[in-house]
C-alpha cells in the first residue's frame, strides 16, 4: 500500500509474540496482494480490466468487504469519497511526481470513467460489476484503514488485546498498556507547536492534510487530497482529524470531512454516528477551527 506499518503489542511470552507478529506480517503481505493498485498483478488491478465488459466478476472475500465498505461512504457523503476514482488519481499521481498539471482534455477523458453509481456490488454472489470502459478502482483512501482492522483481528486470535497498529498515519488502538489508560498519540501536523497528546483505546484515529505532499502550480497550491467532482487537488488548506470505532472509517471520513470542508462537514457529520471530527481550513487568509466534541 506504498507505505510501512508499525504494530506494538503485549503478549505473554516471546514464542507468542514472534507468531503474532509473523501473522500479521503476512496478513498485511496478503491485503497489499489483493488492494493495491500499483501492482500490476494485484486483483483490484485485474478487476479494473474487466470494466465495461457488462461481467459480474466474482471477487474475494476481502475485496468484496473494502469495496462494499467505500461504497457505502460514497453514497453517504454523496461522492466526496469514490473507490473509482482510479483514472483522476493516476493523473494527478503523475502530476506531482512530474511537477506537470494534467491537461483539461486529460481530466475531461479521466472523469468519463470516474463515479460511484458505475461500480455494482452483489452481496448474494461477492461480485463486482464495473460499467463503464476505462474504469479504474482506487481504495487508497480507505485499504490502510480497513487492513490496521484486519490486524486487530490477527491479534485477537492469539490472544492479544492489549495492542496498537500505525499504518501510514492510520492508527487504531486496542486495550490500553498494563497499568495504563490509554495509548498515547499525537496529532496535529508533526511540529511540536501544533502537535496535541490524547489517550487513545479501542478506537481508530487518523489525520490528512497537505502538509507534506502538495503541488504548486502557476503560483497555486494543489492538495494531494482530491475532491471526486473537480479532478483536482484541493486547492485551500485543510486538515482533518477523524476520531471513529475502527480503522477504515477514520480512513475514508478524512478524506470525506476534507473534501466537504467545514462548513459542510458540521452537517455532514450526522450521517456518520459515532465519529469526531476536528476540522482546521484556511480560506482566503482565514484559519478557522471546529471541533466536534472532544477526542
Amino acid at each position: 500500500m506504498g507505505t510501512q506499518f508499525n504494530v506494538i503489542f503485549y503478549a505473554p511470552d516471546s514464542l507468542t509474540a514472534q507468531r503474532a507478529n509473523a501473522a500479521v506480517s503476512a496478513r498485511m503481505d496478503s491485503l497489499n496482494q489483493i488492494m493495491s493498485d500499483y501492482l500490476d498483478g494485484s486483483e483490484i488491478n485485474r478487476l479494473s480490466a474487466t470494466s465495461g465488459s457488462g461481467r459480474w466478476v466474482p471477487v474475494s472475500t476481502d475485496l468484496f468487504n473494502v469495496l462494499q465498505k467505500a461504497q457505502t461512504i460514497a453514497q453517504l457523503s454523496k461522492g466526496r469519497f469514490d473507490p473509482t476514482l482510479g483514472p483522476l488519481s493516476l493523473l494527478w499521481r503523475r502530476a506531482v511526481r512530474r511537477k506537470e498539471f494534467p491537461t483539461a482534455k486529460e481530466r475531461r477523458r479521466a472523469r468519463r470513467a470516474v463515479g460511484y453509481r458505475l461500480m455494482e456490488v452483489d452481496s448474494a454472489t461477492h461480485s463486482v460489476r464495473l460499467r463503464r470502459a476505462g474504469m479504474r478502482l482506487d481504495v487508497g483512501g480507505i485499504g490502510q484503514g480497513f487492513a490496521i482492522d484486519e490486524a486487530l483481528l490477527v491479534l485477537h486470535r492469539f490472544g492479544i488485546h492489549a495492542s496498537l497498529v500505525d499504518i501510514g498515519g492510520d492508527i487504531l488502538a486496542d486495550d490500553a498498556p498494563p497499568n495504563r489508560t490509554g495509548w498515547r498519540v499525537g496529532i496535529g501536523s508533526g511540529n511540536d507547536a501544533d502537535t496535541t497528546t490524547i489517550l487513545l483505546n479501542n478506537a481508530a484515529i487518523t489525520t490528512s492534510g497537505d502538509t507534506y505532499r502538495f503541488l504548486e502550480y502557476q503560483g497555486k497550491r494543489y492538495s494531494h487530497i482530491m475532491n471526486p467532482r473537480s479532478g483536482l487537488g484541493l486547492k485551500h488548506f485543510v486538515r482533518a482529524t477523524v476520531l471513529a470505532p475502527n480503522g477504515y472509517q477514520a480512513d475514508a471520513l478524512t478524506k470525506v470531512f476534507s473534501v466537504a470542508g467545514l462548513r459542510k462537514s458540521r452537517r455532514l457529520l450526522s450521517q456518520f454516528p459515532g465519529i469526531k471530527l476536528l476540522i482546521l481550513e484556511n480560506k482566503q487568509g482565514r484559519l478557522r477551527k471546529w471541533q466536534s466534541s472532544p477526542f
